[in-house]
Order: structure tokens, then C-alpha cells, then sequence
């Protein structure tokens, strides 16, 4: 990863990441309103749901009650250790995260021993497209909303594919643009203008199609690979942000966040209309090794 989009995304993160745990709490993720995205329900548990019906989609559900001693989760992307931390404590079991920014993995780290999982789960800062961990090291990598990060797509599921056991299984959400089929045609010019504004805000080098993450899997090779498209179901997810955000705390926390936190703010329907139009996909994949 280039030094200039890793300094970026670090800086986004370490200024942002404050005010997101104080409005929204631990989970920096989307949230899950049913299938349909019709479901209303309180914004933190729809972002649990989303962890839970992704573990009940990839049937990933009896990691904690395998025979294997001591299984062992990665969460790649860890953010503030929101999925780590509830996927430890769900299965009982070790749990590393990683990240490129220093504050989030410091207060992950604070985090952990106030649950008193201090020793169970670390964390710490490192590059997803480098990792520092043997081969065949863990049971389940997981990755919630990091491959959009990501500048070298393929280099990054080498990378989660590297550190998982045999056996074991990876499962990624993260966001994508729509398929280009012969009926949809390439992305158009405003299309094309439309992503390269997400990217300026939000610190991404681009994204790719599900598609073309099922092709990357597939050349590992992952086996029993599995897609789905979850955009409906969380679609909602970015007009109930767009609403917190004019919480009178919100906006005092922007001002100290900085302007990098400001911008993504003031950008947010741009991911909304994304989703509308039809161009933003919630891509999820599972497979094993």
C-alpha cells in the first residue's frame, strides 16, 4: 500500500473514529433492516444483526464448538475492535484486529481489557496487504467493510487466503460498484464521477465488482465459494447517518474532528444516492481453504 493512501486512511480514521464510537458506539459498519430493507429497529442492533446474519449466511456459526484446540478469528480492518470483541465473546476464543491507525487500536486495545478480554483479543497496527502472521494461522479471517481500502484487491485476498488454516473460512463485506453485464453496459461518465467523489472523501483507491472478487477467489482458490448481494438490506443505513448527523453534539464533534471528518459529513448522500441509483452495491464473499 502506498505511503500517501496509508497515511490518508490513517488520518481519516484517527480523526473520525472519536466521534463515530461517541454517536454510534463501537461498530463502524453498515446496519441490516431485513432483506427487503424495511425493518425498523435501533441503529446499533441493526449493525449486530448485520455480524449475525452474515455468521448465519456463511454457516460459520459453530466456530466455538469445533473439535479444533483454540480456534483463532482475524478481524482484517478492525476499527475500534467492534467485531472482534463480539465475535471472541460470541465464540469464546482469540481474536487479533488490525488496522492502520494508532488510535483506533489503541482505544481497541482499552476496549478489550474493560470487557476483561485483555489477553483473548489484541490488536494492533499493520498493513492488510502485508500482515504480519505465518501461514495457515487462523480459523476465520474476517473482513467487514476493508476491501474498499484496499489498492491492490487481488494482493489482499492472497494476503487473508496466506493466514487461513486449511479448513478454515473467510468472509468479507465490503463495498462495490454495480456488475457490467452486457445489459448494464460499462459505468458511464457520471458514474465514473459519481465513485471518483466517494474515493476523494472517503479515502479509497477504487472498488471493484462482486464479480470480480468471486474471479480473485476463485484464482486462490477459495473452495465452496459463496456471493451475495446485500445492498437492500442496508441501504437505509446511510439516511438514518445522514439524520444523526444533525445532532447538535454531532456537529460540535465535527468542528474538533477536523476537516477531513467534515467533508465526509457534508458527503454522506453521496453513498445514499449511490445505493438509489443503483451504482453502489454491499457485496458479501465466503469461502474456504
Amino acid at each position: 500500500m502506498s505511503s500517501t493512501l496509508k497515511s490518508q486512511i490513517q488520518q481519516f480514521y484517527d480523526a473520525s473514529s472519536g466521534l463515530w464510537e461517541q454517536v454510534w458506539g463501537e461498530h463502524m459498519h453498515h446496519g441490516y433492516y431485513g432483506p427487503t430493507g424495511k425493518e425498523k429497529k435501533e441503529r446499533r442492533q441493526a449493525q449486530i444483526d448485520l455480524i449475525e446474519e452474515m455468521l448465519n449466511w456463511a454457516e460459520v456459526s459453530n466456530l466455538g464448538t469445533t473439535p479444533k484446540p483454540c480456534p483463532k478469528i482475524l478481524d482484517v480492518g478492525c476499527g475500534i475492535g467492534g467485531s472482534s470483541l463480539y465475535l471472541a465473546q460470541k465464540f469464546n476464543t482469540q481474536a487479533t484486529g488490525i488496522t492502520l491507525s494508532p488510535v483506533q487500536a489503541s482505544r481497541a486495545t482499552q476496549r478489550a481489557q474493560e470487557a476483561g478480554l485483555g489477553t483473548e483479543v489484541q490488536f494492533q497496527v499493520a498493513d492488510a496487504l502485508e500482515m504480519p502472521f505465518a501461514d495457515h494461522s487462523f480459523d476465520l479471517v474476517w473482513s467487514m467493510e476493508s476491501g474498499e481500502h484496499m489498492p491492490d484487491k487481488e494482493k489482499f485476498l492472497q494476503e487473508c487466503y496466506r493466514v487461513l488454516k486449511p479448513g478454515g473460512t473467510f468472509l468479507m463485506a465490503t463495498w462495490c460498484h454495480r456488475p457490467i453485464t452486457p445489459a448494464t453496459g460499462e459505468l458511464t461518465a457520471d458514474e465514473k464521477r459519481h465513485l471518483e467523489e466517494i474515493y476523494r472523501v472517503y479515502c479509497l483507491p477504487y472498488v471493484i465488482s462482486l464479480p470480480e472478487y468471486e474471479a480473485i477467489a476463485q484464482s486462490l482458490p477459495l473452495q465452496n465459494i459463496r456471493t451475495a448481494d446485500w445492498s437492500d438490506a442496508v441501504a437505509p443505513f446511510w439516511d438514518i447517518v445522514i439524520n444523526s448527523a444533525f445532532d447538535p453534539k454531532v456537529i460540535v464533534g465535527l468542528f474538533q474532528s477536523g476537516w477531513s471528518t467534515i467533508q465526509a459529513a457534508l458527503s454522506l448522500g453521496l453513498m445514499s444516492r449511490g445505493y438509489r441509483s443503483g451504482l453502489i452495491r454491499f457485496g458479501l464473499l465466503c469461502g474456504n481453504k
